[in-house]
């Protein structure tokens, strides 16, 4: 049985027998089951302690789902820059959310001169309002195009909230000094914070002269998922390529990822973009795609559900509407074996891992969350 739930001022539910869709992966079979309809473009799911989902909407929404009921927009949630890429990104909640109740919130954001940024803010949760909403960092990558914002946001077991901006769309033929190579702006960074949007003192730039000091790591071009694993703490990242060079990588502290010197894709055009595919000082990805598949949304799996799965990485592809499983090896540095689990049910936005153990996704340009149930 599939119940598919509407909003709750539509007054109605609706039950429809069967599966949305059953799968057949390597090690089981699973079944996509709705979960959440009638929305607009989700972009990234999480849970409170009561195992109420919390959700993104691009447009600038927040809400809330519980007990099969959707909620009315948070209120609070600052004005976003929408258009192409642009709109509210990821949401997550603080470390120590049952003491404190802060989740935090990137977006990008409109300056007086029409350019927009990325920036993260932090509030607390008061029932169906944000309140103390706070500002905590503003990325130096202010220009007009409308895509390559990052957002995706991350704490590690320390407390470290690290997050993600794009190149913003920087031509790789026509600047001569590319920003994703220049420490001295955010655009095509890795950046590491502590949560209150101070920065660390040991993060790897800080005694730099004219280098951003809340940079981590650099040459990035338009990063799209960002999760923690579980087991070996590796930080990894999910980024687009132009046509073809989609990439999986671990960041680490003060390391260059290559955009646009080195990389596996070519422009959108045809034309050559790289140097070559490596370069000394550069950091090789963990795994590429060619053609890209448009990569978004990260998770790596440590629930109970799926059991032959622990431990795996999960990617979606928006254009390639995708859901990719990439097997590790045992030291967690190296892609030994990938699989498409799920292939054409839409575009990819964001894959999280449920209280429950299950694995939800957000479509991208659609109106639902769904989740993935074992079928036996």
């Amino acid at each position: 049985m599939k119940f598919r739930f509407w909003p709750a001022n539509a007054l109605f539910l609706t039950l429809t027998l069967g599966l949305a869709a059953s799968c057949m992966a390597q090690d089981g079979a699973f079944r996509i089951v709705d979960v959440v309809d009638g929305i607009e473009d989700p972009w990234s799911i999480t849970w409170l302690p009561n195992g109420d989902m919390l959700f993104t909407e691009k447009p600038g929404r927040l809400r809330i789902f519980s007990d099969g009921q959707l909620s009315e927009p948070i209120a609070g949630v600052p004005e976003v820059r929408t258009g192409g890429q642009g709109g509210l990104f990821d949401v997550v909640l603080h470390p120590d959310f049952e003491s404190n109740q802060t989740i935090y919130l990137a977006m990008s954001k409109n300056r007086a001169d029409g350019q927009g940024s990325t920036a993260i803010v932090r509030a607390r949760l008061d029932g169906s309002r944000l309140v103390n909403v706070e500002e905590i960092f503003e990325a130096d990558a202010w220009t007009d195009t409308s895509g390559h914002y990052g957002g995706r946001i991350v704490f590690d077991e320390d407390g470290y909230l690290f997050a993600t901006i794009g190149d913003r769309q920087a031509d790789p033929h026509l600047l001569e000094e590319q920003p994703a190579q220049n420490i001295a702006n955010h655009q095509g960074v890795v950046i590491r914070l502590n949560d209150d949007g101070s920065v660390p003192e040991d993060n790897p730039f800080v005694d730099v002269a004219g280098a951003r000091p809340e940079i981590w790591a650099y040459g990035i071009r338009s990063p799209q998922g960002l999760a923690i694993h579980p087991e070996t703490g590796f930080l990894f990242e999910t980024e687009h390529g132009p046509r073809g060079g989609d990439e999986l990588n671990i960041i680490e502290r003060g390391n260059n990822y290559g955009w646009p010197v080195i990389g596996y894709g070519i422009n959108y055009s045809g034309r050559e973009i790289h140097e070559s595919s490596e370069s000394e000082g550069m950091e090789q990805p963990l795994h590429y795609w060619v053609p890209s598949i448009a990569t978004s949304g990260l998770m790596i799996y440590d629930g109970d559900a799926f059991p032959d799965w622990k431990g795996d990485v999960f990617a979606g592809g928006l254009g390639g509407q995708k859901v990719v499983r990439l097997t590790l090896s045992a030291d967690g540095r190296q892609v030994t074996d990938t699989e498409d689990i799920i292939d054409g049910e839409g575009r990819i936005r964001d894959i999280r891992q449920g209280p429950d153990g299950l694995i939800y996704l957000a479509l991208d340009r659609g109106t639902r969350i769904v989740r993935l149930e074992p079928t036996n």
